[in-house]
């Protein structure tokens, strides 16, 4: 599949030797939802910046269906942006603020009407028309900005943390609103959060970001499953990381992580003796059993640890445990009501696959 947009090797240097971008390069596909995801200062705004034309790269091009766009002005690369602040103009009515892109391409005002009408019944803001930003809510005025953005119909909508300011409730409600809105216009649709469970809800793929460098890019099931570096592992929900040396074992191979702990991998693990590896267990892979429960009845991997915090989340429980070797693990189980949770202080066994074990790129 061709790309809509193409990031090829973009760097952007400011004054003073500044490196916000370092030879960035990915392409988006046409209709996909493509999140940037990092930590703040990670260099996914300045990315949506050189997408729209607000900013120029130092280096690398900015291509759009294959054209070259790099210094082409903002207004001309027929793209629409959504800001975390709205940007409405507080005293102009709602249909003004939606028709403000069209006035401003010489629309005739019989077309203007048609398309602000069919614009805000898609976002459910009918009847609305007359309004001013003030007398809305967070929420509706967040649709005015998104009714502003798709009335041109844009070849591309950028969306810079563009529900960061709702709660969340509305959050949520936006999100899938947002996602079916981009399904059903077929837009390509570039969006800007540091908020993880938001790009794993609505994207198509994920870029995690940072110090200015994509580290992955892939799937929210890859990104999430299968991460490829310890940042990617550590930002995306909770983990628990372990280091050692490659070892082998009477039944295929491991890693000695220390204190006499020696976790088993899986059989396909590429490494040779004695080199160093670090491997993420998400804590939703483990199983926590209480410590009386027969060795004999499991498989995988099984270590014993005392139960040092509870923390009851509704639908799940997550347990921090010290383990026997001196590690500390966080074990996430779902609540399923059937009994009473492990109490601080409790022993209890800890079991999970080799395969649940992701290797990591130092």
């Amino acid at each position: 599949m061709s790309a809509a947009i193409e990031i090829a090797a973009v760097s952007k240097i400011y004054d003073g030797g500044v490196r916000a971008l370092d030879a960035v390069a990915v392409n988006i596909r046409p209709g996909e939802f493509f999140s940037l995801l990092g930590p703040s200062g990670c260099g996914k705004t300045t990315t949506l910046r050189m997408i729209a034309g607000f900013d120029s790269p130092s280096a690398g091009e900015i291509r759009l269906d294959g054209a070259d766009i790099t210094h082409v002005p903002a207004h001309k690369r027929d793209m629409a942006m959504v800001f975390q602040n709205y940007a409405l103009f507080p005293h102009r009515t709602v249909a003004e603020n939606v028709a403000f892109g069209l006035r401003m391409r010489k629309i005739d005002k019989a077309t203007i009407a048609a398309k602000v009408k069919a614009a805000l019944a898609m976002v459910e803001l009918g009847g609305l028309e007359n309004r001013r930003p003030a007398q809305l809510s967070g929420g509706q005025q967040q649709r005015v900005a998104l009714a502003r953005a798709i009335v041109i119909s844009p070849r591309v909508l950028l969306c810079d943390e563009p529900l960061g300011a709702l709660d969340k409730k509305l959050r949520q409600q936006m999100q899938f609103e947002l996602k079916q809105l981009q399904k059903t216009l077929g837009l390509t649709l570039v969006f800007v959060t540091h908020d993880q469970e938001e790009a794993l809800a609505m994207s198509d793929r994920i870029a995690v970001m940072n110090a200015g460098r994509i580290e992955q890019i892939g799937t929210p099931v890859e990104i999430y499953d299968q991460p490829r570096t310890r940042f990617v592992a550590d930002f995306i929900g909770d983990t628990n990381i372990f280091r050692g040396q490659r070892v082998t074992l009477d039944n295929g191979v491991g890693i000695a992580a220390g204190n006499g702990l020696v976790l088993a991998l899986a059989d396909t693990v590429a490494a040779a003796e004695g080199e160093v590896l670090s491997v993420a267990l998400r804590p939703e892979k483990i199983s926590v059993s209480p410590a009386e429960v027969a060795d004999a009845k499991r498989t995988g991997m099984s270590v014993r640890g005392t139960v040092e915090s509870t923390n009851f989340l509704g639908g799940a429980v997550l347990y921090r445990i010290a383990l026997e070797s001196g590690q500390h693990v966080l074990a996430q189980q779902p609540n399923s009501g059937a009994g009473p949770l492990h109490a601080p202080g409790q022993t209890v066994t800890l079991d999970w696959r080799p395969a649940d074990l992701v290797i990591l790129e130092d």
